[in-house]
């Protein structure tokens, strides 16, 4: 079902590219959009794990520094039937964790030394694991297609701005209410990016899911999810860049119920009662 739901959200974000382009500027401006917008984001992706690491100052690690947290990524990447990625180190106290890396070959792992702090080892494993899930159900590239898609309608957007401004637009040549082509211009670039919000949240419990089958124990991750919780309220995010915020197990920067509209990540309550609900099947 996840599947289904994901190709549909893909396809309505390729239906509001295509629709935007053809109203504003026709086929070559949703084109152009798109090739912008894909060149930029796929720099990012092929890059993202050394931007990411490096903005968080992680250190690598290994079986001589980090023996017990070396241990567990190795038996739960084997697990999943991945290579081993690399493990970092990031040190802050906020708990948290991510993966990052453009295929599971160019992966890693990092957690914070607040994560460690705070979880036991069944926990950690459920952490971990849905950080494997992300990278064995290829999220980041996921991630990347609808950001390109989302990008090149916001670029699509801001292009009809600027020519209304310039009375570069022509509501006669082009056969579409000005004010309609206005109304479109202010809520497609939000539509699309409630609709990558909604990719992203999917891909969440899709995480949640694979690492409740790969450690056997819905309830460590769901427990550990509770901590995170706690522990992301108690203490503020720091210096956490909002561009990032994706990446992580849970969302580091907290908000009104208005924000968590367009949140990256679905709510931490709901993701517990599926994993509790989980546990109680395997009982």
């Amino acid at each position: 079902m996840s599947m289904i739901r994901l190709t549909l959200l893909m396809g309505l974000l390729t239906l509001l590219l295509v629709f935007l382009g053809g109203m504003l500027f026709g086929e070559s401006g949703a084109i152009l959009a798109l090739i912008f917008s894909a060149a930029m984001n796929l720099f990012s992706y092929w890059n993202s794990d050394k931007i990411v690491l490096r903005m968080y100052n992680a250190t690598e690690v290994d079986d001589r520094s980090a023996p017990e947290l070396m241990a567990i990524v190795r038996e739960l990447a084997g697990r999943a039937r991945l290579p081993m990625p690399r493990v970092y180190i990031i040190e802050s106290p906020m708990a948290n964790a991510f993966a990052t890396g453009r295929d599971p070959e160019h992966a890693a792992v990092a957690v914070t030394t607040g994560i460690l702090s705070i979880l036991n080892r069944s926990e950690l494993e459920g952490v971990i694991a849905h950080e494997l899930g992300h990278i064995r159900n290829r999220d980041i590239l996921i991630g990347t297609i609808a950001a390109v898609l989302a990008g090149a309608i916001s670029m699509l957007a801001q292009m009809g701005q600027w020519s209304l401004f310039f009375g570069g637009y022509n509501d006669e040549d082009e056969g579409v209410n000005p004010i309609f082509a206005i109304l479109a211009i202010i809520l497609m670039p939000i539509a699309a990016m409630l609709v990558q919000m909604a990719i992203s949240r999917s891909r969440e419990y899709k995480a949640d899911e694979t690492a409740a089958s790969l450690t056997h124990n819905p309830l460590g991750l769901a427990h550990a999810l509770r901590k995170l919780a706690t522990a992301t309220e108690q203490l503020p995010a720091g210096n956490v860049n909002p561009a990032t915020s994706h990446l992580f197990i849970v969302n580091p920067l907290s908000g009104s119920s208005l924000r968590s509209l367009f949140s990256t990540h679905p709510p931490i309550e709901e993701r517990i009662a599926r994993l509790e609900r989980m546990g109680l099947h395997r009982a």
